[in-house]
This record gives C-alpha cells, sequence and structure tokens, in this order.
C-alpha cells in the first residue's frame, strides 16, 4: 500500500524530535526518550545495505537504540534489516477523513475542551496511560496551532488529547481515557472535538496513527468512517 503524500511530513511537523540530522542518505531524529516516531531513523534516498552501518553509528551516538522507520517504498531497506536480524516492533495504521465528516454532529456541551498548555488533571490522565515528561517535551516543540483536549463524562475529567496542525492537516496524538470512564463514547467526542477544533484553525483534515495492535482504537477510527491513508512500522536491533 503507499502512504499519503503528506502523511510523514504530518507525523514531523506535529509530533516534532528535539533535533533533525542528515547524514549520507539517513534522517536520523534525536528523540529524548519521547517514543519511537522521534527516535527512528528514516531513510531520504536510495541506500545501499553498506549505508547501514551509518546510520547506525548515529543513531548510538545519540544514545538511542538502533531504530528505523519502514515506509511502503522502503521494502529493500526492510529486507537488508530483517536480515541483520532486525525484528519489526509496532506496526502503524494511519487513518485520515475531512474534517467535515466529524463535524455533522456537535460535541455536547463541557464535554470535550481544547486547552493549551495542558492543566495538571490533563498530565495526570496522561501519566496514567505512560505518557510522561518525554512525551509533553514533543508537544511543547510543536510549531504551528496546536491544543490539549480535555474530555469529561458526569462532570469528571474523562480523557486527555493532544491534536496540531501542520500545512493543512491536523493530526490527533497521546489520545488516552480513564479506565473508568471507557465505554462511555469519550473516545469518539475526542475525535470530534480535535474536528471542529482543526476546521477552526483553516485545517481540511484530520489524522491520526495507531499501532495494528490497539484494537479498540482501530475500531473507533473505523467507526468514525475514518479513512486508512498509509502504514508503516519499525525494525529494531534487540
Amino acid at each position: 500500500m503507499t502512504a499519503a503524500p503528506w502523511l510523514f511530513d504530518t507525523i514531523d511537523g506535529t509530533w516534532p524530535a528535539a533535533r533533525y540530522l542528515s547524514e549520507g542518505p539517513w534522517l536520523l531524529r534525536e528523540g529524548r526518550g519521547g517514543g519511537s516516531r522521534v527516535s527512528a531513523a528514516s531513510a531520504r534516498d536510495a541506500v545501499q545495505e553498506d549505508d547501514i552501518a551509518q546510520a547506525e553509528a548515529g543513531m548510538l551516538a545519540l544514545g538511542q537504540p538502533r531504530l528505523f522507520m519502514i515506509r511502503p517504498e522502503d521494502s529493500a531497506l526492510d529486507a537488508a534489516l530483517a536480515a541483520r536480524g532486525y525484528q519489526i516492533k509496532d506496526p502503524v495504521t494511519a487513518y485520515a477523513t475531512p474534517v467535515d465528516r466529524l463535524t455533522q454532529i456537535p460535541v455536547p456541551r463541557v464535554t470535550v475542551l481544547p486547552v493549551w498548555e495542558p492543566l495538571v488533571i490533563m498530565r495526570e490522565i496522561w501519566a496514567e496511560g505512560g505518557i510522561g515528561p518525554e512525551r509533553l517535551a514533543v508537544m511543547m516543540r510543536a510549531e504551528g496551532p496546536k491544543t490539549g483536549l480535555l474530555a469529561r463524562y458526569n462532570d469528571k475529567p474523562g480523557g486527555a488529547a493532544f491534536v496540531a496542525v501542520h500545512q493543512g492537516v491536523a493530526m490527533l496524538h497521546a489520545l488516552e481515557i480513564l479506565p473508568h470512564q471507557r465505554k462511555q463514547g469519550l473516545g469518539q467526542w475526542m475525535m470530534r472535538g480535535a474536528a471542529f477544533w482543526a476546521r477552526a484553525q483553516g485545517a481540511q483534515k484530520l489524522s491520526v496513527v495507531c499501532t495494528r495492535a490497539n484494537d479498540g482504537a482501530n475500531a473507533l477510527y473505523s467507526s468514525l468512517g475514518m479513512d486508512v491513508v498509509g502504514a508503516y512500522h519499525y525494525r529494531i536491533l534487540q
């Protein structure tokens, strides 16, 4: 499958690494503990098997695991890394939809509140889901329009998310619903709230990326009529 031409630029634009380094045919990302998306190396040009050592050295110099992002056009690199013992990590599916598809139903009052900078309760919700200071730092680095979303149900906090816009495409990250507030429809209201916010910023699309193993999230995005617009995975040397 091919990916939407804007997908990977939107990922970098809305969930940015601390630093980007160009080394030969590679783009290296310094993640500072912010997760795979901001730490993986990716190929900027055609690469040969001998080029892999250059990327490995660069990632080790940053104190990071040897981790590569594999996009649909990287099949040769994928095979070369597999032959070197790299294992597949976190296959991801990307979804997108025109914002108008999610703004036809109004969000109930005070159910989803755009808030920036994140409130203490939002930080606590994220922390409970394993989204700590390093990922909050990623949010702070994002340039352009961005906001946090606080969900409420029965007058109590229910979830948090982050959404940002890059070149007319909004992408939602770090969607976390508190365990005792799940199965109340908060996930769909969060996505609709993100779409209303994105439309107000002039964005035409709302997108999200999700690991294939996250059955609940994949079911949510499919139920909202979001289209699959790409896929990728990582290769890591344990």
